[in-house]
């Protein structure tokens, strides 16, 4: 059988309490007395029971970590950080999966159940209510991948979209295009809105060029191909900016069945940079998204939010970067 509290304490020759605080982060304990529990710990195999030490100090270290579109390969990177970087510090990450979920308060009650001390919503697609509806019933809540706000009413890590759907507009400018179109995600999303409007605001500035939209179901490679399927009936753009670079990746293959070249017939950039993007095959001109640096910007804040739960919302924003690779025309 597992040892237990007690064999340690009997092991060690002290009483139980001792043993409880020696494995309580932040208890008074003697170095002396440290030692000899740790060792009688190791001798003995015995590991601390989280789950029951949480009955006594109420707090349970799990952080909801809350997402709602498992389709997108990048979040296998975004889960991979997230977990890393909870668990670095002591904390533990519970997965919660809220596709197709559109109640914020089943989501809050959902949590509630599960006892997290936190929430990290690592969405760009769910609405701001969720994050807003943890923060209302007191649980401390980041919006990593928010909209930006100057005055936020919940913590949010990210980037400025629509600065992002500038840096596109500028870049097809750049390399000549006069007839581009934004192809988007969900038209819903926050992400698609904002940077569908820095896109336009952008492009309006130049006359002669050319500007048309539309949206995919969903940030997925099928999604994107099938949309651009749908393109490829009609008069098609010159360019596209893909809100996301899955979606651009469908778009490729669709371009590719449609007998088209890229970026000889058609130019594509896309967003984020996730690893795929960077194969050889696809070589995809992108906008880099620093989710390394949000990541961990959002872990920081959360855990100051466990020790302050009462800090007061800010938005931290990450600057983007063009990556230039294979998918649009050369500078002329």
């Amino acid at each position: 059988m597992a040892a237990t509290l007690k064999d340690v304490a009997m092991k060690a020759g002290v009483s139980t309490s001792a043993v409880s605080r020696t494995f309580t982060d932040g208890a008074s304990v003697s170095d002396k007395m440290r030692r000899k529990v740790e060792k009688a710990a190791a001798d003995l195999g015995y590991s601390p029971n989280f789950l029951a030490r949480s009955l006594t100090t109420r707090r349970t270290k799990l952080i909801g970590l809350v997402s709602n579109n498992f389709h997108n390969p990048i979040f296998l990177e975004v889960f991979d950080l997230f977990t890393r970087g909870l668990q670095d510090r002591g904390l533990r990450p519970l997965l919660v999966n809220l596709s197709n979920e559109t109640d914020p308060e089943q989501s809050v009650q959902m949590l509630h159940q599960y006892s997290v001390d936190g929430v990290v919503v690592a969405s760009s697609t769910l609405p701001p209510a969720f994050s807003k509806a943890f923060r209302e019933k007191k649980i401390p809540v980041v919006n990593t991948f928010g909209r930006y706000s100057s005055s936020p009413e919940v913590h949010v890590v990210g980037i400025d979209n629509a600065e992002a759907g500038r840096m596109a507009a500028q870049v097809l400018m750049e390399r000549g295009y006069k007839k581009v179109a934004f192809l988007g995600g969900p038209e819903t999303a926050t992400s698609t809105q904002d940077r569908l409007r820095g896109f336009r605001e952008e492009l309006a500035k130049h006359s002669d060029i050319q500007v048309t939209h539309s949206f995919a179901d969903q940030y997925s490679f099928q999604a994107g191909r099938t949309e651009m399927l749908r393109l490829a009936q009609a008069d098609m753009a010159e360019a596209y900016f893909c809100g996301d670079d899955v979606l651009s990746i469908g778009v490729l293959s669709a371009i590719k069945d449609a007998g088209l070249q890229v970026p000889d017939d058609i130019g594509v950039i896309g967003f984020n940079d996730m690893e795929m993007s960077r194969w050889e095959n696809i070589a995809l001109t992108t906008i880099h998204q620093p989710i390394k640096q949000i990541i961990n910007s959002s872990v920081e804040l959360m855990v100051a939010m466990l020790d302050d739960p009462d800090r007061y919302p800010e938005a931290r924003l990450f600057p983007c970067r063009i990556i230039d690779r294979a998918t649009l025309r050369a500078r002329p």
